[in-house]
């Protein structure tokens, strides 16, 4: 959503002139593609984790307010329910220990604001969706108390006409009406930046698209969503249909989904936000008064609000980012699959895997992606939210394997290479890209956890389901608290 919205009601004229106005900020966009008007020579990565708050029974604490008051941190900021934080981390170059300086400012923070939040009755949590959810909790009365997520909620209802229809089948079955966009902020995920040239995004951008199946089978973490046991990654079904704008008769016409694993590979950034302004209404039709060519003419740099925003609504796994800092443009992949937790050394283990991968691959000399087709990346991705680690996922040069065969054998080889060439020390790979190994050997994710956690309270004493969820998440947060990777908790 970016920046805080307080237009509430929108005319024919508003959507009109945003139209217009986002197809200029395109046009001024391709310009300076072919300028090159980018900073990208010292490549930045950035980190977004998403967290959860619960009282001391385990349950939801709605005090994201609150919790902002007392952990008086900026880097903290709201979410979309009220039982949602987000710390963004400073970004900072891979090399010359940049992971191991991640890792260490987020515990530091997350540890003071612990501590802070406690005052008021709450405490922090690392995972993909809170299992101690309660029906009760996804309602709007719950949206965090920020115009612009209700406006959000508005637009996305209105749109769609109808309510919500949330279908979920795996290893049980869930079906919901919502009549809001709070069960979204049930998805609570890790976001990844990754600063590219105009030159170098497309073959970023696909290589992240190629891995998205192997990131969520290898970190999956949301196995419950409302007291019942769905996909190892619930977060991705659930998060694509908490946001659906298409009743069923645009489904069946085709109409694309606001999240979006995409549909082809690309050539240029430009084919990204050209799809989105070809294929996506306007949610949030807010224009200001910046003249972007008229900009770009006195040898400024624009900031395409309105084509940010639109974007900012269009909910791809791995996202376009274009952003201005210090008079600067400059690009941005945003991968968007991986869930939060279990803890921040599998955070940042997920972190390097993903960006050793990505430069391995972005520099092969014949691209994955040449011999490998969407299609079958999709099929991965969605192999790997429903099963996790036991996913069969299709590869080139092998046909299809289980996932941590894949990674074993072939990946962890080429994200060790990608680490090279970023400059990252033979220290920090061994240990973050070993946590990698050893999760595949041992079989166990923050899902796999959660589950064989919660089967052994549920099925083998008296405790009912939702005691059990709670006394699970209470095991959990307090192994979290540790930062042990999640593949050496002990269970039971």
């Amino acid at each position: 959503m970016g920046e805080d919205v307080a237009k509430h009601e929108f005319s024919r004229e508003d959507r009109t002139r945003y139209r217009t106005k986002v197809r200029r900020c395109l046009d001024v966009f391709a310009r300076m593609l072919r300028d090159s008007r980018f900073d990208f020579e010292r490549p930045m990565t950035g980190l977004e984790i998403e967290l959860n708050l619960i009282d001391e029974q385990g349950d939801p604490a709605m005090k994201n307010a609150e919790a902002l008051q007392v952990i008086d941190d900026p880097d903290f900021v709201t979410e979309l329910g009220q039982w949602n934080l987000e710390i963004n981390v400073a970004p900072r170059r891979l090399a010359g220990g940049g992971i191991t300086a991640f890792e260490e400012t987020v515990r530091r923070s997350l540890n003071d604001a612990e501590s802070k939040a406690r005052e008021i009755g709450a405490h922090m949590v690392i995972t993909g969706i809170l299992p101690t959810l309660r029906a009760r909790d996804v309602n709007p009365e719950l949206l965090s108390h920020n115009p612009r997520y209700a406006l959000l909620n508005e637009q996305v209802l209105a749109a769609r006409g109808e309510d919500l229809q949330i279908a979920i089948d795996g290893v049980e079955r869930l079906h919901l009406t919502a009549n809001s966009i709070v069960p979204e902020a049930a998805c609570t995920s890790t976001q990844l930046h990754l600063q590219v040239s105009p030159e170098q995004f497309p073959a970023y951008w696909n290589a992240a698209q190629a891995i998205a199946g192997v990131q969520v089978a290898i970190g999956a973490n949301s196995p419950f969503f409302l007291g019942k046991e769905l996909w190892r990654e619930t977060r991705i079904a659930l998060f694509q249909q908490a946001t659906d704008t298409r009743g069923d008769e645009l489904k069946a016409q085709g109409v694309r989904p606001r999240v979006w694993f995409g549909e082809k590979w690309i050539n240029s950034i430009f084919d990204l936000f050209e799809e989105n302004v070809r294929y996506f209404p306007a949610l949030l039709p807010i224009c200001d008064d910046e003249d972007p060519l008229e900009v770009l003419d006195r040898g400024d740099t624009p900031g395409l609000s309105e084509l940010r925003l639109h974007n900012g609504t269009i909910y791809r796994w791995n996202r376009p980012v274009y952003d201005v800092v210090r008079d600067k443009p400059h690009l941005r992949v945003e991968n968007r699959t991986l869930p939060a937790g279990p803890t921040i050394v599998d955070t940042l283990a997920n972190g390097a895997l993903y960006f050793g991968l990505v430069r391995a691959l972005a520099e092969d000399e014949r691209p994955l992606w040449s011999q490998m087709s969407f299609q079958a990346a999709e099929e991965n991705f969605y192999a790997a939210a429903r099963n996790g680690m036991e996913a069969q996922m299709y590869w080139p040069g092998v046909g299809t394997v289980p996932v941590v065969e894949l990674v074993l054998r072939r990946l962890l080889p080429l994200a060790h290479e990608g680490l090279i060439r970023w400059g990252v020390d033979s220290a920090e790979r061994d240990r973050l890209l070993g946590v990698i190994e050893q999760r595949c050997l041992a079989g166990v994710n923050g899902a796999t956890w959660q589950a064989r956690e919660f089967h052994r309270l549920y099925d083998h004493t008296h405790l009912d389901r939702a005691d059990a969820l709670r006394t699970m998440l209470r095991t959990y947060v307090e192994l979290m608290h540790n930062n042990e990777p999640v593949h050496t908790w002990p269970s039971g």
